[in-house]
């Protein structure tokens, strides 16, 4: 049987997370594990996922990045299906398909994660740079923080009558940040 795996970092991804259950299901996944969760983040249908393939399964992901959050990561992951007699097929790797059950899929997987996780070494190295030099010359602000841009909803809601775990449930913030804002403890 082959199962797919399908993530996104947020709820905003909606369509990213409809477009990887449709390639997982055109693959021939007879069951597909989804999640909205930050690959940093406890991830319960990866894991659900791993525990349910079966020896002769395969697990069907739609890009490396979706499954895992560095070279070391996948490598385990890999680890565990093999040891469970479960290949892994990533159905685009920069445009071709690969897939563990034979060798060279294994290398080009290693391979492209490694290139992959350096890129992005790469580029957080990049982005600190940038950040210290904009802090330096006083242009850096930070970002922006979401509740702050959402206390009129906020008070609004609550002027409603709505409770504060209701907001942040309807707004997407936490609930700390609610009563934040209801404390008046927020600049605008």
């Amino acid at each position: 049987m082959t199962v797919g795996y399908a993530r996104t970092s947020t709820v905003e991804q909606e369509a990213g997370l409809d477009a990887q259950d449709r390639d997982l299901r055109a693959a021939g996944c007879g069951k597909v594990f989804a999640e909205r969760v930050s690959s940093v983040a406890k991830r319960a249908q990866l894991e659900a996922a791993l525990e349910y393939v079966r020896e002769g399964d395969t697990l069907a992901v739609t890009k490396p990045d979706r499954l895992a959050r560095s070279v070391a990561d996948l490598l385990a992951i890999i680890a565990r299906l093999e040891a469970k007699g479960v290949a892994l097929r990533v159905l685009s790797m920069g445009g071709a398909e690969v897939d563990t059950r034979t060798p060279t899929g294994r290398l080009m997987l290693t391979m492209l994660g490694a290139v992959a996780e350096f890129e992005r070494a790469l580029m957080l190295e990049r982005q600190r740079e940038g950040i210290a030099k904009a802090k330096a010359e006083g242009k850096y602000q930070g970002r922006v923080p979401t509740a702050r841009r959402q206390a009129a909803e906020v008070l609004k809601l609550k002027a409603a009558g709505v409770r504060p775990a209701d907001i942040a449930r309807k707004l997407g913030i936490g609930r700390a940040s609610v009563y934040r804002i209801l404390g008046g403890d927020v600049a605008a």
